[in-house]
């Protein structure tokens, strides 16, 4: 694994940290640990990060509280841990920006095969756009443009939304198949692939996110609409300019 890949763990249990600090870094991982929501601001503001292992319990903002904050401003991997075993709070966890999530306790293995996963897939993901970006950095569709480089929405009057990496990801297959039904097997296929995990499942979540995001009313969608048995249909004109 690379030695420079950098982890940052949020839990406000010293053991916990300390533990997975160790652990991690005889994998080769940079570790960083941080007890609240304001160490992992100044952890993220020090430090080049690309994966952060978020507690849900935490003194101050909670857990899903900093993952809705991070998500806005970044999109660095996020593994949630939390020792509520809800579901609702797994689910919530995923719709508003998680990557992944693990009960406690667990095993540092199991964790260390999710990370590794991730990064997986992060990196197939960087390595496909990259590829394609010098042909198609921006992609319009009504009145949306969608900026492959920087992994924005922008509107018509230049104001920028912010996508998640799950949220890009779908987004980005609807356009590469505009006005076809796409069922939610073949959305995993496109945004996934061999590193799906059994949190991919979540289709109709991101969905509903990205739906927020485009559609004037999301509970009456025009652009991103659900075929009934068939999965999902993406309706629009799109075209690709390039930057100069």
């Amino acid at each position: 694994m690379d030695n420079k890949t950098h982890i940052l763990v949020v839990d406000d249990d010293p053991q916990i940290c300390d533990l997975l600090q160790d652990y991690l870094q005889q994998y080769g991982f940079i570790v960083t640990t941080a007890h609240n929501g304001d160490a992992m601001q100044a952890a993220l503001h020090k430090h080049i990060i690309q994966l952060v292992i978020l507690d849900l319990m935490l003194p101050g903002d909670d857990g899903l509280t900093l993952c809705k904050k991070l998500r806005e401003q970044s999109d660095v991997i996020i593994i949630m841990l939390s020792a509520v075993h809800e579901e609702s709070d797994r689910i919530v966890g995923l719709e508003i920006g998680a990557d992944d999530y693990l009960p406690k306790p667990f095993s540092p293995r199991e964790l260390l095969a999710r990370i590794k996963a991730q990064l997986r897939r992060s990196s197939g993901q960087l390595n496909k756009t990259t590829s394609s970006l010098a042909q198609l950095p921006i992609r319009t569709f009504n009145q949306w443009q969608l900026d492959c480089n920087r992994r924005v929405l922008i509107t018509h009057d230049h104001i920028t939304v912010p996508l998640s990496s799950g949220e890009y990801e779908l987004l980005l297959a609807f356009l590469n198949h505009p006005n076809r039904v796409l069922s939610r097997d073949q959305l995993i296929d496109l945004t996934r692939g061999e590193n799906s995990t059994p949190f991919d499942r979540s289709i109709d979540t991101q969905v509903a996110r990205l739906r927020k995001k485009i559609e004037p009313d999301p509970k009456q969608p025009t652009t991103l609409i659900t075929v009934r048995g068939g999965g999902y249909q993406f309706i629009t004109h799109t075209h690709s300019t390039t930057e100069s």
